[in-house]
């Protein structure tokens, strides 16, 4: 009969913890900025405040991926196990993000486009790219060998971050979207733009920076000592079973 396996979780680091709490902060100042100190948008009233969590959402996803290049390109390089995890790490936040993106650029669109969704060139390619960070995760999901899955899975990690630069720049490339753009002139802001609501940069400028830097670094690391956690439980269940 295999022997019970026991196993103790590190306690989590002192930087991890103010890291957290620095982030839950964050992002309850934030939401103030955006629902009380910044003023209602004269075209699109208040539906215009989702863009404080919209935007940033998306630029939080960025980083997300970013780091599941990073980490793909230096697991290659080194054979390096923590890499993986963090590859991993930020397929899921990203991907995380990215649902958030697209929820809450539905919920705006409702009221302003009057649908939830249309075949717009920027709302498809954001859903592509879920859809292949989605097939990232089901992929790796279905490979038992794990050198093959850490090799695997980096280099689709790598190739997998064109759909989201695709995703950025598509509505400065394809003139047909109506999909506003935000940052500088362009025939699209007639369908949202929000250049002369007041307390925009106050409430937007830090949220941004939240979401682009604290927050998915922060979740990355929750998510990466939870796959050191569970990849050194599943070699104690191996060991026990061979006992």
């Amino acid at each position: 009969m295999a022997k019970e396996v026991a196993f103790e979780a590190a306690p989590q680091p002192r930087l991890l913890r103010v890291l957290t709490a620095l982030t839950a902060l964050g992002f309850l100042a934030t939401l103030y900025l955006g629902l009380v100190v910044a003023g209602t948008d004269i075209e699109q009233g208040d539906i215009q405040r989702i863009f404080y969590i919209h935007m940033p959402s998306f630029f939080g996803a960025f980083t997300a991926f970013g780091a599941t290049v990073v980490g793909g390109l230096l697991y290659l390089a080194r054979k390096n196990d923590a890499w993986d995890r963090i590859a991993l790490a930020g397929a899921e936040v990203g991907l995380a993000f990215a649902l958030i993106n697209l929820l809450t650029g539905a919920i705006w669109a409702r009221p302003i486009w009057n649908t939830w969704w249309t075949w717009d060139p920027r709302l498809t390619s954001a859903a592509v790219m879920c859809l292949i960070y989605a097939a990232y995760l089901m992929l790796r999901a279905g490979i038992d060998d794990m050198s093959r899955k850490r090799n695997f899975m980096s280099v689709y990690g790598i190739f997998a971050f064109v759909s989201v630069l695709t995703t950025l720049f598509i509505i400065r490339i394809v003139p047909e979207t109506i999909h506003p753009v935000i940052v500088g002139a362009s025939p699209q802001n007639a369908q949202g733009s929000f250049e002369a609501t007041s307390g925009v940069v106050t409430a937007l400028a830090p949220s941004m920076l939240l979401w682009l830097t604290l927050m998915p670094i922060t979740l990355m690391w929750h998510r990466y000592r939870l796959e050191t956690r569970r990849e050194a439980l599943d070699q104690k269940m191996i060991q026990a079973l061979g006992d």
